[in-house]
């Protein structure tokens, strides 16, 4: 995970590539990732994984914040489930079979 010729302090200690994606996989897992994402935000470990994780629950505070505007959006503008679902079931498709 961590690079063989570092000699600097532990907690500065740079991440690899495949440690940046097992993070990835990690943190993707619904319940577990979050909690576990939220566990490295605040550790006091590794200053690179405590910073990607930020950026990873950045990333979960931004898709929140887009769902919860395209709720608002849709609920203004009288736009229902039913009517995404009846549309795409319709009979009279767009798309040619």
């Amino acid at each position: 995970m961590a690079k063989k010729n570092y000699t600097g302090p532990e907690e500065y200690r740079p991440l690899g590539a495949w440690a940046y994606f097992g993070y990835s996989i990690l943190f993707s897992i619904p319940v577990i990732g979050l909690i576990v994402n939220l566990v490295f935000c605040f550790s006091d470990g590794n200053i690179n994984r405590r910073n990607y994780a930020r950026s990873f629950w950045c990333a979960y505070l931004f898709a929140a914040i887009l769902a919860i505007a395209m709720i608002v959006i849709m609920t203004a503008l009288g736009i229902t489930a039913d009517s995404i679902f009846d549309a795409i079931n319709s009979e009279k498709s767009v798309m040619p079979i």
